[in-house]
């Protein structure tokens, strides 16, 4: 018997268990004692690093199972990603407004590139066939993106009010002590 797809479906739930674990006993409560830009920007730069997905050539070359049009998708999706969630990290550090329909964006990229690959894993058959760095991607990685991305458009609603902070706030919060004057 082949336990390769079991054991991945299996890790994979796990991951987004504890990861929604994580999420609701530590990261909400912090988030929510954030500006609302800071808040955003750290869940953005889990978005950073989606460029991982450019290791499908290498898992391709190794015997992973995906097509040349399956692997392009994903790192098209993923590089789109990380891009998009630089330049909303750089707007929001500036406290520029035209960074919310950046994230909004990324949001909406993130959850249309998640389906497109469950929908495109499903169809060539990968479920189980990942190995070695390919498998900590999709049952760890992956999973953060999912929440990170549930996270930030919970952000971006329940605080669509709120302002960006100002730089005063973030650097209070930041540093833990109100600022000093310095002459």
């Amino acid at each position: 018997m082949n336990y390769l797809m079991p054991a991945q479906a299996s890790a994979q739930l796990i991951g987004l268990i504890a990861l929604i674990a994580i999420a609701r006993w530590y990261v909400i409560p912090w988030l929510n004692s954030r500006p609302r830009a800071d808040a955003l920007i750290a869940l953005l730069w889990v978005h950073v690093f989606r460029y991982v997905a450019l290791q499908v050539f290498s898992a391709q070359h190794d015997g992973f199972p995906i097509s040349d049009g399956g692997a392009m998708e994903i790192v098209v999706g993923d590089v789109a990603g990380a891009v998009i969630a630089f330049i909303a990290i750089a707007l929001l550090r500036r406290r520029v407004r035209l960074a919310i329909p950046f994230v909004w964006l990324l949001a909406a990229e993130t959850a249309y590139d998640t389906v497109t690959n469950i929908h495109a894993g499903v169809q060539e058959h990968l479920m189980g066939a990942a190995s070695g760095v390919t498998w900590l991607i999709l049952v760890f990685f992956v999973p953060m993106v999912v929440v990170s991305g549930v996270l930030m458009v919970w952000q971006l609603y329940s605080r669509r009010n709120e302002g960006l902070g100002s730089d005063r706030e973030r650097d209070t919060h930041t540093a833990g002590a109100p600022l000093r004057k310095t002459f």
